[in-house]
């Protein structure tokens, strides 16, 4: 009867607060540049191979787990379930039965659709076979279909069941999955390495060092975590996109650097916008230049993030502009960048680097924990100067969600300040690696932290299969020494 009573109870606070709470309409902001793996370089051609994975859909088994609400509360509401979706691959698994269980390599998803991500971690589906190991694909809560009991869209306006979307709920979210998936298949010794890029990097990171009794290690790629606290400097991402463009071209920076006081100058003529809108064959017509100016914004500094062989998106986009016929003008120019670096097309869409979903719940979740005060220098960059400005941020979130973003809890929760002293002292067995051209590197781990915590910034794919081999090799090693032990000991 009691359970009846606490269910009925769970039942009436879902309804009321989906029938009552008031709902917000969030305002996007535009300083901290999306984090994704993977759906930047899909919009620019011929997106890398290497970064795909070749695994068939066939090979793909869906599932769904019971996942709970609320992991730290003890209140009735936080038993409440929802449907949160992974995804297996047995094709090389090995068995998790014996002294030497094979491993699982478990994918962690981050800010967007795991139907997004499974088309492109590529770790995986490469590696699998050299350990037999079972691959997990895991989507982040409140992405894709793992948004609770309602849509993404009414889920963000509703401000109390967002509060139960932010990086600690996943972390406990990917714990439970991983213990489901071992007790299901009888994998209790098989060791799990968890494998993250960008955001999902930050959250491997941050899962060895939070579960390690479940984790045996990390692959973090491309994580910004010490984009944090003011360790790193404001204006480093956009420093880093600039370099990335005057090294492939110094007339092509140029370009780019006087391009907004020319499409400024253009779009506050009469009929400026209708203007601007023909001539970058916008597929609707533009509400404002500053709509423009943040599409050629996100072309670059998403070229920038994923500028990696065989196509180098900044020479895709540099290439168009300075390849454009002699006397073309300014303006003229940057389009045949973006022709360039998308081909031909009847229009072009401004709105699609990142899917409103992306958008919306990276703008939640920006707003209230992963506070990375990324500003735009003056003079500095090839972008017009935005300094980061910490009141008119936490004002504008206030106003978008009724809540002030907590810009030190990132650091308190989960380390980041002093870090090479602090994770000598405990952490072990993470990979940090990078690109130095991504501009994300520029808050990334780039040196050794400890034997165990290592940081690779070229040539990285074997090496890291290599160290993760190790561990893995210690593992069963300790783990034969302990079985040893144990019966030496019983038998006595």
């Amino acid at each position: 009867m009691k359970a009846l009573k606490i269910k009925v109870h769970c039942l009436a606070w879902l309804l009321f607060i989906l029938l009552h709470t008031k709902l917000a309409s969030p305002t996007l902001l535009k300083y901290i540049p999306k984090l994704g793996v993977l759906r930047g370089i899909n919009i620019f051609q011929n997106p890398s191979e290497n970064l795909t994975s070749s695994e068939p859909k066939s090979d793909l088994k869906t599932l769904y787990y019971d996942q709970t609400l609320d992991h730290f509360n003890y209140n009735p509401e936080s038993y409440l379930t929802f449907p949160q979706r992974y995804v297996l691959n047995f094709k090389h698994w090995g068995g998790g039965g014996g002294a030497a269980a094979a491993p699982i390599l478990a994918y962690l998803g981050e800010e967007s659709s795991l139907d997004d991500d499974l088309r492109g971690i590529g770790w995986l589906s490469d590696n699998a076979h050299r350990f037999k190991a079972l691959q997990v694909y895991i989507e982040h809560r409140f992405y894709g279909k793992s948004v609770p009991f309602v849509s993404s869209e009414d889920a963000l306006k509703n401000a109390t069941l967002r509060g139960y979307f932010n990086s600690a709920q996943a972390l406990a979210d990917y714990a439970e999955i991983l213990l489901h998936i071992k007790e299901k298949l009888s994998a209790k010794t098989s060791p799990i390495i968890v494998v993250g890029g960008s955001y999902g990097g930050m959250l491997a990171a941050w899962f060895r060092l939070k579960y390690p009794h479940i984790a045996l290690g990390a692959v973090a790629s491309s994580a910004p975590v010490l984009y944090f606290d003011k360790i790193t400097p404001s204006d480093a991402y956009y420093s880093r996109v600039t370099k990335d463009f005057r090294e492939a071209s110094e007339s092509c920076y140029a370009t780019i650097k006087r391009s907004w006081a020319a499409i400024d100058k253009a779009g506050a003529k009469r009929n400026g916008l209708a203007f601007l809108s023909k001539k970058f064959k916008t597929c609707k017509p533009l509400k404002s230049v500053s709509e423009l100016k943040d599409y050629l914004e996100n072309m670059y500094t998403v070229a920038a993030q994923y500028d990696r062989p065989p196509n180098y998106p900044v020479n895709q986009v540099c290439n168009g502009i300075d390849g454009a016929s002699q006397g073309t003008d300014t303006v003229a120019r940057i389009f045949s960048g973006i022709v360039a670096s998308r081909g031909k097309k009847s229009c072009y869409n401004i709105g699609e680097f990142f899917s409103d979903e992306t958008l919306n719940g990276w703008g939640w979740q920006t707003c209230s924990e992963i506070v990375m005060p990324i500003g735009i220098g003056k003079n500095k960059t090839m972008f017009p100067a935005d300094p980061f400005n910490l009141k008119e941020y936490m004002d504008s979130c206030e106003n978008s969600y009724g809540v002030v973003p907590r810009p030190h809890w990132i650091t308190t929760y989960y380390g980041g300040l002093d870090i090479r002293v602090v994770l000598k002292s405990f952490g072990s067995n993470i990979i940090f690696s990078n690109g130095l051209r991504d501009p994300y590197s520029t808050a990334g781990v780039l040196e050794d932290i400890s034997d165990s915590i290592i940081a690779l910034v070229q040539k990285m794919r074997q090496i890291e299969v290599n160290i993760v081999h190790a561990w893995i090799l210690k593992y069963y090693a300790d783990l034969l020494q302990i079985s040893e032990h144990n019966e030496i000991k019983f038998s006595l």
